[in-house]
Protein backbone atom coordinates (compact mmCIF):
# COMPACT_ATOMS: atom_id res chain seq x y z
CA UNK A 1 0.00 0.00 0.00
CA UNK A 2 1.41 3.25 -1.18
CA UNK A 3 1.72 6.08 1.46
CA UNK A 4 -0.99 8.34 -1.15
CA UNK A 5 -3.39 5.03 -0.17
CA UNK A 6 -2.83 5.28 3.36
CA UNK A 7 -3.88 8.84 3.46
CA UNK A 8 -7.04 7.91 1.72
CA UNK A 9 -8.30 5.72 4.05
CA UNK A 10 -8.86 9.07 6.65
CA UNK A 11 -11.32 11.23 6.37
CA UNK A 12 -11.63 14.63 5.92
CA UNK A 13 -12.24 15.84 9.09
CA UNK A 14 -9.27 13.93 10.06
CA UNK A 15 -7.17 15.68 7.73
CA UNK A 16 -8.90 19.05 9.33
CA UNK A 17 -7.83 18.13 12.54
CA UNK A 18 -4.19 17.30 12.25
CA UNK A 19 -3.95 20.52 9.97
CA UNK A 20 -5.40 22.64 12.52
CA UNK A 21 -2.76 21.05 15.38
CA UNK A 22 0.10 21.45 12.77
CA UNK A 23 -1.64 24.99 12.04
CA UNK A 24 -1.50 25.37 15.77
CA UNK A 25 1.90 24.49 16.68
CA UNK A 26 3.52 26.42 14.02
CA UNK A 27 1.35 29.67 14.87
CA UNK A 28 1.68 30.01 18.38
CA UNK A 29 5.47 29.34 18.75
CA UNK A 30 5.22 32.37 15.86
CA UNK A 31 2.93 34.19 18.59
CA UNK A 32 4.97 33.28 22.13
CA UNK A 33 8.63 34.55 20.06
CA UNK A 34 7.42 37.89 18.34
CA UNK A 35 10.25 40.46 20.25
CA UNK A 36 8.40 43.39 19.29
CA UNK A 37 4.96 42.43 20.37
CA UNK A 38 2.92 45.05 21.90
CA UNK A 39 2.18 42.41 24.44
CA UNK A 40 5.17 40.75 25.39
CA UNK A 41 5.35 36.91 26.59
CA UNK A 42 6.94 35.60 29.27
CA UNK A 43 9.47 33.88 26.97
CA UNK A 44 10.21 37.33 25.69
CA UNK A 45 9.86 39.34 28.68
CA UNK A 46 12.74 36.51 30.05
CA UNK A 47 15.09 37.52 27.07
CA UNK A 48 15.95 40.91 28.89
CA UNK A 49 16.60 39.09 32.94
CA UNK A 50 18.92 36.63 30.68
CA UNK A 51 20.95 39.28 29.20
CA UNK A 52 20.76 41.69 32.68
CA UNK A 53 22.39 38.14 34.19
CA UNK A 54 25.26 38.38 32.28
CA UNK A 55 26.18 41.61 32.86
CA UNK A 56 25.78 40.96 36.92
CA UNK A 57 27.66 37.97 36.72
CA UNK A 58 31.02 40.66 34.91
CA UNK A 59 31.59 41.59 38.19
CA UNK A 60 30.12 38.82 40.14
CA UNK A 61 32.93 36.89 42.60
CA UNK A 62 33.14 34.11 42.22
CA UNK A 63 31.35 32.87 39.65
CA UNK A 64 30.15 29.50 41.27
CA UNK A 65 26.79 31.38 41.70
CA UNK A 66 26.01 31.57 37.88
CA UNK A 67 27.83 28.05 37.02
CA UNK A 68 25.15 26.55 39.04
CA UNK A 69 22.13 28.07 37.50
CA UNK A 70 23.49 27.35 34.26
CA UNK A 71 24.21 23.74 35.51
CA UNK A 72 20.42 23.25 36.43
CA UNK A 73 19.19 24.78 33.10
CA UNK A 74 21.59 21.74 31.53
CA UNK A 75 20.06 19.26 34.22
CA UNK A 76 16.50 20.21 32.88
CA UNK A 77 17.15 19.66 28.99
CA UNK A 78 18.85 16.50 29.42
CA UNK A 79 16.06 15.31 31.39
CA UNK A 80 13.52 16.17 29.38
CA UNK A 81 15.89 14.68 26.14
CA UNK A 82 16.07 11.20 28.06
CA UNK A 83 12.11 11.73 29.02
CA UNK A 84 11.07 12.35 25.16
CA UNK A 85 13.48 9.30 24.00
CA UNK A 86 11.61 6.93 26.61
CA UNK A 87 8.00 8.10 25.28
CA UNK A 88 9.30 7.51 21.36
CA UNK A 89 10.51 4.37 22.78
CA UNK A 90 6.87 3.53 24.18
CA UNK A 91 4.84 4.83 20.65
CA UNK A 92 7.26 2.58 18.72
CA UNK A 93 6.37 -0.59 20.76
CA UNK A 94 2.57 0.59 20.27
CA UNK A 95 3.42 0.59 16.73
CA UNK A 96 4.63 -2.33 16.14
CA UNK A 97 1.79 -3.87 18.34
CA UNK A 98 -1.09 -1.83 16.70
CA UNK A 99 -3.26 -5.30 16.15
CA UNK A 100 -3.70 -5.13 19.74
CA UNK A 101 -4.81 -1.50 19.92
CA UNK A 102 -7.17 -2.31 17.46
CA UNK A 103 -8.63 -5.30 18.77
CA UNK A 104 -9.19 -3.10 21.85
CA UNK A 105 -10.75 -0.47 20.10
CA UNK A 106 -12.87 -3.08 18.30
CA UNK A 107 -13.97 -4.29 21.25
CA UNK A 108 -15.25 -0.76 23.01
CA UNK A 109 -16.41 0.63 20.34
CA UNK A 110 -18.13 -2.65 17.79
CA UNK A 111 -16.32 -1.06 15.22
CA UNK A 112 -13.50 -1.92 13.26
CA UNK A 113 -10.50 0.40 12.18
CA UNK A 114 -7.53 -0.44 9.82
CA UNK A 115 -4.80 -0.98 11.97
CA UNK A 116 -3.04 1.30 9.72
CA UNK A 117 -5.10 3.73 10.65
CA UNK A 118 -3.24 3.54 14.03
CA UNK A 119 0.20 3.02 12.84
CA UNK A 120 -0.66 6.66 11.12
CA UNK A 121 -1.91 8.14 14.32
CA UNK A 122 0.43 6.91 16.76
CA UNK A 123 3.40 8.28 14.34
CA UNK A 124 2.28 11.51 14.36
CA UNK A 125 2.83 11.45 18.19
CA UNK A 126 6.57 10.11 17.37
CA UNK A 127 7.31 12.58 15.12
CA UNK A 128 6.21 15.59 17.31
CA UNK A 129 8.56 13.66 20.19
CA UNK A 130 11.06 13.41 18.19
CA UNK A 131 11.35 17.15 17.47
CA UNK A 132 10.72 17.63 21.26
CA UNK A 133 13.70 15.28 21.69
CA UNK A 134 16.33 17.63 19.12
CA UNK A 135 15.23 20.54 20.15
CA UNK A 136 16.10 19.68 24.02
CA UNK A 137 19.30 17.96 22.71
CA UNK A 138 20.09 21.55 21.13
CA UNK A 139 19.46 23.50 23.84
CA UNK A 140 21.52 21.46 26.17
CA UNK A 141 24.65 21.93 23.40
CA UNK A 142 23.64 25.90 23.19
CA UNK A 143 23.57 25.73 26.76
CA UNK A 144 27.20 24.12 27.08
CA UNK A 145 28.49 26.83 24.37
CA UNK A 146 27.17 29.48 26.90
CA UNK A 147 28.92 28.05 29.59
CA UNK A 148 32.15 28.34 27.45
CA UNK A 149 32.18 31.91 26.36
CA UNK A 150 30.54 32.54 30.26
CA UNK A 151 34.21 31.24 31.22
CA UNK A 152 35.89 33.21 28.84
CA UNK A 153 34.45 36.86 30.19
CA UNK A 154 37.33 38.74 31.83
CA UNK A 155 36.81 40.12 35.47
CA UNK A 156 37.80 43.66 34.32
CA UNK A 157 34.75 45.11 33.77
CA UNK A 158 37.27 47.60 31.68
CA UNK A 159 39.11 45.25 29.78
CA UNK A 160 37.31 45.35 26.14
CA UNK A 161 36.46 42.33 25.78
CA UNK A 162 34.31 41.84 28.85
CA UNK A 163 30.75 42.93 27.53
CA UNK A 164 30.97 42.13 24.13
CA UNK A 165 31.24 38.68 25.60
CA UNK A 166 29.09 38.86 28.36
CA UNK A 167 26.57 39.82 25.57
CA UNK A 168 27.33 36.60 23.72
CA UNK A 169 26.54 34.50 26.84
CA UNK A 170 23.40 36.11 27.06
CA UNK A 171 22.75 35.99 23.44
CA UNK A 172 23.41 32.19 23.59
CA UNK A 173 21.51 31.83 26.45
CA UNK A 174 18.48 32.84 25.35
CA UNK A 175 18.84 30.57 22.08
CA UNK A 176 19.17 27.83 24.50
CA UNK A 177 16.01 28.97 25.92
CA UNK A 178 13.82 29.48 23.16
CA UNK A 179 15.19 25.80 22.20
CA UNK A 180 14.17 24.20 25.51
CA UNK A 181 10.56 25.95 25.24
CA UNK A 182 10.17 24.60 21.83
CA UNK A 183 10.66 21.33 22.87
CA UNK A 184 8.48 21.96 25.27
CA UNK A 185 5.93 22.91 23.00
CA UNK A 186 6.20 20.07 20.78
CA UNK A 187 5.78 17.51 23.96
CA UNK A 188 2.57 19.59 24.49
CA UNK A 189 1.40 18.90 21.05
CA UNK A 190 2.74 14.90 21.38
CA UNK A 191 0.39 15.15 24.47
CA UNK A 192 -2.79 16.54 21.98
CA UNK A 193 -2.12 13.94 19.70
CA UNK A 194 -2.71 11.56 21.45
CA UNK A 195 -6.35 12.92 21.14
CA UNK A 196 -6.65 11.29 17.67
CA UNK A 197 -6.88 7.94 18.82
CA UNK A 198 -10.05 9.02 19.72
CA UNK A 199 -11.34 10.45 16.88
CA UNK A 200 -11.08 13.84 14.49
CA UNK A 201 -13.47 15.71 17.46
CA UNK A 202 -11.48 14.78 20.16
CA UNK A 203 -8.49 15.90 18.67
CA UNK A 204 -9.58 19.46 17.47
CA UNK A 205 -11.23 20.09 20.93
CA UNK A 206 -7.53 18.90 22.67
CA UNK A 207 -6.03 21.63 20.07
CA UNK A 208 -7.86 23.88 20.76
CA UNK A 209 -7.32 23.46 24.88
CA UNK A 210 -3.73 23.38 24.69
CA UNK A 211 -3.80 26.71 22.36
CA UNK A 212 -5.58 27.99 25.07
CA UNK A 213 -3.67 26.63 27.75
CA UNK A 214 -0.02 28.07 26.27
CA UNK A 215 -1.57 31.48 25.38
CA UNK A 216 -3.03 31.83 28.77
CA UNK A 217 0.58 30.93 30.61
CA UNK A 218 2.62 32.94 28.19
CA UNK A 219 -0.05 36.24 28.04
CA UNK A 220 -2.18 35.73 30.96
CA UNK A 221 -0.02 34.53 34.03
CA UNK A 222 0.35 35.53 37.50
CA UNK A 223 4.31 34.76 36.59
CA UNK A 224 3.60 37.33 33.56
CA UNK A 225 2.84 40.12 35.94
CA UNK A 226 5.59 39.36 38.23
CA UNK A 227 8.03 40.02 35.27
CA UNK A 228 6.76 43.10 34.99
CA UNK A 229 6.53 44.07 38.46
CA UNK A 230 3.20 44.46 38.96
CA UNK A 231 1.15 42.53 41.71
CA UNK A 232 -0.94 39.97 40.02
CA UNK A 233 -3.73 41.23 41.40
CA UNK A 234 -3.26 44.55 39.56
CA UNK A 235 -5.69 44.84 36.39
Amino acid sequence: MTFIDRLSLLTLMDGAAVALLLAGWSLIGWWIERPNAARPSVTVLMMQYRRDWMVQMVTRQPRIFDATILGSLRQATSFFASTSVIAIGGVMALIGNAEHLAGVAADLTARSTPTIIWEMKLALVALLLTDAFLKFVWSNRLFGYCAVVMASVPNDRDDPQTMPRAARSAELNIRAAWNFNRGLRSMYFALTAVAWLLGAITLIIAVIATLVLLWTREFRSQSRDILLGRSPADP
